[in-house]
């Protein structure tokens, strides 16, 4: 009779066949000392060692306290299939990465060939790092003209606004005009710095969030972050026009959506935000979103939507939706 042959657990593996052999010569034998195990086998403990040290690199085989424990097949088996699969998580992860980095690698190869276009020029601009920001932004307003535009989405918990507003007094007293949008939040954790720029003649509107760090200077410099975030540099200056125009379109923008801000008229140092609860309801936001943006406790963002519930009539965030909107609030 032809006796079948299956592949082991192990040799399925991809160990060898005396690696094989060791690994069910030891099983039964787990969890007993090593010179037993050994002598029981005819070898020495350290022939064993040797023929199970494949079987030990993988964690099949462990010695501990001198005694010798073998992992079961269904125990390997498992090891194995979870390893597969962190392998697995780990390549497609990769591969995802490649596949979103694939448009920016077409990208950076599709210029344009020599008879496409004429008059090739750089694009007038450059990014950079060092120096002491506050005093490169001095000199740069200073030394321009025009009104300063500018998206402060942190800067204002930094210890330098007396020196900005200093700067932005000083341009505003000189004709030039200075606005500013702020996240919402700053009106709770900042609001020295938001009275203090607004003293000086800076205009003060707030929208929920903002994407990134940005100041433009007259129709001529536009300074970012590279990438966009919060960093102070590296930093992008731009003098090229057509981008100077688009930031500033963008700015417009959300200049039109953004509250301006009432400092004076606030309460609980928190200005009237019944547009903006409006359009964070609408938006889906959860309580505990709205709170993280105004700066303030969940119980007072619960408070303000309760008491703007009564206001517009309504038993529901919907119907409060339907409501300000008939209203022409939304």
């Amino acid at each position: 009779m032809v006796r079948s042959s299956y592949p082991s657990v192990i040799s399925a593996l991809g160990f060898s066949r005396n690696a094989d052999r060791a690994y069910h010569r030891v099983l039964p034998q787990s969890g007993r000392e090593l010179v037993w195990v050994a002598a029981s086998l005819l070898q020495t403990p350290e022939e064993l060692l040797r023929d199970l040290a494949p079987l030990r690199e993988r964690g099949i085989v462990t010695l501990e306290d001198s005694r010798l424990f073998v992992a079961s097949p269904v125990e390997v088996v498992g090891r194995m299939v979870a390893s597969t699969a962190e392998s697995a998580a780990a390549a497609h992860a990769r591969l995802s990465a490649v596949a979103e980095a694939i448009p920016f690698l077409s990208g950076s190869n599709a210029r344009p060939g020599p008879i496409d276009v004429l008059d090739v020029e750089p694009i007038d601009g450059e990014i950079s790092s060092g120096g002491q920001p506050v005093e490169l932004l001095t000199a740069l307003i200073r030394e321009s003209r025009g009104d300063m535009l500018w998206l402060r989405p942190d800067q204002f918990r930094e210890p330098r606004e007396d020196a900005m507003a200093h700067l932005v007094g000083e341009a505003i007293r000189s004709g030039r005009q200075s606005r500013a949008i702020y996240p919402v939040r700053a009106v709770s954790e900042a609001p020295d710095t938001l009275r203090l720029r607004s003293e000086v003649g800076e205009q003060i509107r707030l929208l929920p969030d903002l994407p990134t760090r940005m100041i433009i200077i007259g129709t001529t410099h536009v300074i970012l972050p590279e990438p966009l975030g919060f960093m102070d540099e590296p930093r992008t200056l731009v003098r090229q026009q057509g981008w100077v125009e688009a930031m500033t379109l963008w700015f417009e923008s959300m200049w039109d959506r953004a509250m301006p801000l009432d400092l004076d008229g606030a309460r609980d140092s928190v200005p009237d935000m019944r547009e903006f609860l409006l359009e964070q309801l609408a938006s889906g936001a959860q309580d505990e979103q709205i709170a993280r943006r105004l700066g303030v406790s969940l119980r007072t963002v619960r408070r303000r939507v309760a008491e703007l519930l009564a206001e517009l009539g309504a038993d529901s965030r919907f119907q409060a939706g339907v409501e300000a909107a008939r209203r022409g609030w939304l």
